[in-house]
């Protein structure tokens, strides 16, 4: 029997004990556990203790076929260890969750499961319900539908605004509701976030395109593009 046949027979367990005793032939194998579990999204975790390999997984993964599971145990041991992770394991991976059908299951999971906070349109300072009905009118000949609007628990510097479709939200970081944030800044995030809405992530294999190129040239037609560009430097 092949090497690849073999490795369609192994459970779970077995892959993760191959792959560790791969990267560690010195150490002897700890009892393996790997369990399914009810996330939200396809999260995996990793635990090493004196005896013990615990790895939990999202169920999305358990039928995923002994390929997949091996690039994970792949990825996850090799962070695990601090050693550089061979490309063509999260080439691998990325692969399985790029396909339509997980990416479905994805999408049911993520609105069935995950739970969103969403404030309300109204801040202190901006109404986004406001914001979002003149860029609509403006540059979307006021045909996109309203997704919620809110504002961030935290007022976050780094991630100024997403755009979540499993809940179809557009978040803003609730450091941008102050007055001394410039009013253009806001309309910026808030555009940029409503072109996500207007040109959705592309998938192809392993690759995923958030900002196309027709996202791009859309965004450059934001009147006060540099202007904010500025203020967000100086945030």
């Amino acid at each position: 029997m092949c090497a690849e046949s073999a490795l369609l027979f192994e459970s779970p367990e077995q892959i993760y004990a191959r792959v560790f005793h791969q990267l560690r032939p010195r150490t002897p194998v700890p009892e393996v556990r790997v369990s399914f579990h009810r996330f939200a999204n396809a999260n995996s975790f990793i635990k090493w203790s004196a005896s013990t390999l615990e790895v939990r997984m999202s169920d999305i993964l358990a039928g995923a076929g002994a390929p997949v599971l091996e690039a994970l145990a792949q990825i996850l041991l090799h962070k695990l260890l601090r050693r550089p992770v061979p490309a063509i394991y999260p080439e691998r991976y990325r692969r399985f969750l790029n396909r339509a059908d997980v990416r479905r299951n994805l999408h049911l999971v993520r609105q069935i499961r995950g739970r969103k906070f969403v404030s309300g349109p109204q801040g202190e300072v901006y109404n986004l319900d406001d914001i979002f009905e003149r860029l609509n009118h403006e540059h979307f000949f006021g045909l996109m539908a309203r997704p919620r609007l809110g504002w961030s628990r935290r007022a976050s510097r780094t991630m100024l605004g997403h755009f979540d479709p499993s809940h179809n939200a557009i978040i803003l970081s609730r450091i941008l509701d102050n007055q001394n944030i410039p009013a253009i800044l806001v309309e910026y995030v808030m555009f940029h976030e409503m072109l996500h809405l207007r040109y959705p992530v592309e998938h192809n294999g392993s690759r995923r395109r958030v900002h196309t190129r027709e996202f791009r040239q859309a965004e450059k037609q934001f009147p006060g593009l540099k202007q904010a560009r500025e203020a967000m430097k100086k945030l």
